[in-house]
């Protein structure tokens, strides 16, 4: 049913129930991705979206019990959370949510979903600040990474694409960097507590020993 059909029966006292298209609101995201980012980013590219962050958010939600509905608007908010790289790299997140509320009300969202979206999609900002479950779950699947085995592979990647944007950083810069940053960081969730602090302390530790022999 079109948008316009849509509100010409409100208007006119018709109660609806729309369900909005979440497939291809994500399907959009994911073309977004896909055709229009920039090759220099390694690292907030489309397996970053696609490959990690949707599976360890919808992961973390089934662990936490979130119902289906609010596990829709999740995966939403996870294919829309880097699309704003495809317009800058500086403050691509208010990009993002501004993508995703010009582009979901032709996918029939309300506009109390289109807000919802918006605020998991900002909860992704660093310093994260989520303010509900939903939104930590979003926090903790963005940086799902960090108690991850893969984590040295993307790390290299992260280390690559700041260089590439005019942020090469020596070694010992570099590792500095990384142990300030595993240090603050924090998971919100119980789910992602239980399965990624250990090796995330694990990869705290091993970058600490590298920073050792390089100051020694």
């Amino acid at each position: 049913m079109g948008q316009q059909k849509i509100k010409w029966l409100r208007e006119r006292g018709f109660s609806l129930t729309v369900r909005p298209n979440y497939e291809q609101a994500v399907a959009h995201a994911v073309n977004q991705l896909r055709g229009n980012l920039d090759p220099q980013l390694t690292y907030h590219n489309l397996w970053h979206t696609e490959n990690d962050v949707i599976p360890a958010a919808l992961r973390l939600a089934d662990a936490s019990g979130i119902a289906e509905d609010d596990m829709i608007l999740l995966r939403v908010a996870a294919a829309y959370h880097d699309v704003g790289f495809v317009y800058t790299t500086e403050g691509h997140e208010i990009a993002s949510a501004r993508e995703a509320a010009q582009t979901l009300p032709q996918f029939g969202f309300s506009d109390r979903q289109i807000e919802r979206v918006m605020g998991l999609i900002m909860a992704t900002r660093l310093p994260q600040s989520p303010r509900n479950l939903l939104e930590e779950i979003l926090a903790d699947a963005d940086l799902d990474v960090l108690g991850r085995d893969d984590f040295l592979i993307r790390n290299r990647q992260l280390r690559q694409e700041m260089a590439n944007y005019g942020q090469s950083m020596t070694d010992r810069e570099w590792l500095h960097f990384q142990l300030e940053f595993l240090q603050e960081h924090t998971y919100f969730t119980a789910a992602a507590r239980a399965c990624r602090v250990d090796k995330k302390l694990a990869h705290y530790q091993a970058i600490q020993v590298e920073f050792e022999k390089l100051v020694s």
